[in-house]
C-alpha cells in the first residue's frame, strides 16, 4: 500500500512539473505578445492579427490583379529585336545598310529599313501583324530580320548576321 502511495505521489509530482513547464512556456509567449505595445488581452491580440490577415489578403489579391494586368499589357510591347546589316550595292563600302525588326510577343510591330547609297541614306518602314507585312509585302531580307527577332525569347542577344 505504501509503495502504491509513493508511486502515485511521484506520478503526481511529475505531472505537476510537466504542467508547470507548459504553463510557464505559454505565459512567456503571452507576455512577449502582449508587451509589444499596449497591454492587451489575448482575445484583443488575436482580433488584431485576424484583421491584419484580412487586410493582407486583400492587398495580395490587388497585387495579383495588377500582375495579370501588367502581363497582358507587356505582351503588346516590343520584346523581340532582329537586326540584319548588308551592302546592297557593290560601289559602296561596308555593310552600312540595315533592316531592323521590332515586334511584340505576337510578332506584331514594325520593320525599319535603311538603304545607304553614295547620295545618301533612305529610310523605309513597314507595318507587321502576326509576322506578315500589312500594306506591303516583305522582302527576303526583311523576312530574315523578322525571323531573327522571332527566334529571341528576350534572354539572348542575337549577333549581327551578314549577307
Amino acid at each position: 500500500m505504501v509503495t502504491l502511495a509513493l508511486l502515485l505521489s511521484i506520478l503526481s509530482l511529475a505531472l505537476s512539473l510537466i504542467l508547470g513547464f507548459l504553463f510557464f512556456k505559454f505565459y512567456n509567449y503571452y507576455t512577449k505578445a502582449s508587451t509589444k505595445g499596449k497591454k492587451q488581452s489575448l482575445i484583443q491580440i488575436l482580433d488584431t492579427v485576424l484583421k491584419k490577415d484580412e487586410e493582407l489578403e486583400k492587398e495580395v489579391e490587388k497585387l495579383n490583379k495588377y500582375c495579370l494586368f501588367l502581363e497582358e499589357r507587356l505582351s503588346f510591347t516590343i520584346q523581340k529585336v532582329g537586326l540584319l546589316r548588308f551592302n546592297p550595292f557593290k560601289d559602296t563600302g561596308g555593310d552600312q545598310s540595315f533592316i531592323l525588326a521590332l515586334v511584340d510577343e505576337h510578332n506584331t510591330g514594325v520593320i525599319i529599313s535603311g538603304l545607304h547609297t553614295r547620295s545618301g541614306t533612305r529610310w523605309y518602314a513597314k507595318k507587321i501583324e502576326e509576322g506578315k507585312g500589312v500594306e506591303h509585302e516583305l522582302s527576303r531580307d526583311e523576312v530574315k530580320a523578322l525571323k531573327n527577332a522571332a527566334s529571341l525569347d528576350g534572354s539572348h542577344v542575337k549577333s549581327v548576321e551578314k549577307k
